[in-house]
């Protein structure tokens, strides 16, 4: 199981499931801040007992500032496959007020289904907003949930 939080903030690009979404704001992190990817990172990296995303990417690291989130996950799927393992499906759910995120789910199941190389029939993204409640619904930031089941070969 993985979560994650992001803020928005102005000026930055929103990225979410490994695709830029048009938004007059942008989630803030040391990386691109997809805060989907990193949910799905950890529910993988916790799954198979490699600690989590924090521990392989840390945020204090020059060389992950302002890193891709889909190498990040790229390099995940790296590490479980090195211990033997390899996906058998992804259901996350991206909490967000706006903008609407269903419109982009195939495409986010398109991208992470290509990165982790498996059927983009294994990734399931869904979308939710909190009811104008709490930091996501006063639209102070975003955040993800994942969980996913690997396999091992």
């Amino acid at each position: 199981m993985g979560y994650d939080v992001h803020r928005l903030v102005e000026g930055r690009g929103l990225y979410l499931g490994g695709i830029k979404i048009e938004h007059s704001l942008g989630l803030l992190g040391h990386s691109d801040a997809d805060v989907l990817i990193h949910a799905i990172c950890d529910a993988l990296l916790g799954a198979a007992n490699l600690r989590d995303i924090g521990y392989h990417f840390p945020d204090t690291a020059a060389d992950t500032l302002d890193m891709d989130s889909k190498v990040i996950l790229g390099k995940t799927i790296r590490l479980l496959a090195e211990k033997g393992f390899r996906v058998g499906n992804i259901d996350a759910t991206v909490c967000a007020e706006r903008p609407k995120i269903n419109p982009h789910i195939p495409a986010m199941c398109k991208c992470l289904a290509e990165i982790i190389g498996c059927d983009p029939d294994a990734v399931s993204v869904k979308a939710t907003t909190s009811e104008r409640m709490g930091f996501v619904g006063h639209e102070e930031g975003m955040a993800a949930y994942a969980v996913c089941l690997i396999v091992k070969d």
